[in-house]
């Protein structure tokens, strides 16, 4: 007994001599700058050699055709560009929103400025939807008072620019007047209306702060840019127009 008492001792100190413990005195980095000064080499290029063919075919995908060329600047206080970007987001985004709240929603807005490129006539792949909406912007569905959407007309009114405004809305302007509908029914100052956005906008971008502190707020956790694909996706051909959603009376 005395024997392997004396052993476990021994084992027990040559134990806590051979413990040590480290500590980290310094991190270093270093930044390195990738562009054209890096030279590539057979190997490297026969590795990615896969993934890039793999990519620029996924990137280069037809998802549908245009029956024109499609710009944000070719009407007055809305355009084609414009129209279809608010009409295929409310498309894809009305029935989530359905199914979340039982409620439609009663149209959308987003801002001239977060249309980055315009779309060719013919063939529209994935490369133009990641020029369109490059930003990871999601859609949200903002119920706003009567007074917020008065604030919302005049935002439009004093910016005089082609926001993207819904099919579902019908504003008509003369001088600083207008008579407003929605879902084709007169503006009722008393009601609450559930506007399609972006989170982006909803936050206050743009300053479109009449879209802050909603009656109520619905993440509906869906990419623009997946609508925007999703739409190209389901339809054969692209054909907006520029309708009378907005119309200047002079």
């Amino acid at each position: 007994m005395k024997k392997i008492a004396t052993g476990l001792s021994l084992f027990f100190l040559l134990a806590s001599c051979n413990s040590k413990t480290f500590k980290n005195n310094k991190i270093t980095a270093k930044t390195t700058t990738i562009d054209s000064s890096i030279t590539t080499t057979p190997a490297i290029d026969s590795t990615i050699a896969p993934y890039k063919k793999k990519l620029l075919s996924e990137i280069n995908k037809v998802l549908t055709t245009s029956s024109k060329k499609l710009v944000r600047t070719d009407g007055e206080l809305q355009s084609s560009l414009g129209n279809l970007m608010a009409d295929m987001c409310y498309d894809i985004a009305n029935p989530i929103f359905r199914e979340k709240t039982g409620k439609n929603i009663d149209f959308a807005m987003f801002n001239y400025g977060g249309i980055r490129a315009g779309l060719p006539e013919g063939n529209i792949t994935n490369r133009h939807a990641f020029e369109l909406m490059p930003f990871e912007n999601s859609l949200v569905v903002a119920e706003l008072s009567g007074k917020k959407i008065e604030e919302l007309v005049s935002y439009f009114i004093a910016g005089a620019k082609a926001h993207p405004l819904s099919k579902n809305i019908q504003l008509e302007l003369q001088g600083s007047a207008y008579t407003l509908h929605i879902q084709g029914k007169p503006f009722d100052p008393n009601k609450t209306y559930t506007v399609l956005t972006s989170d982006y906008l909803q936050g206050g971008g743009d300053r479109m702060d009449f879209f802050k502190n909603p009656v109520q707020l619905t993440l509906l956790d869906y990419k623009v840019r997946d609508a925007i694909i999703k739409y190209f996706k389901s339809v054969t051909t692209l054909t907006p127009q520029l309708d009378q959603r907005v119309v200047v009376k002079n």
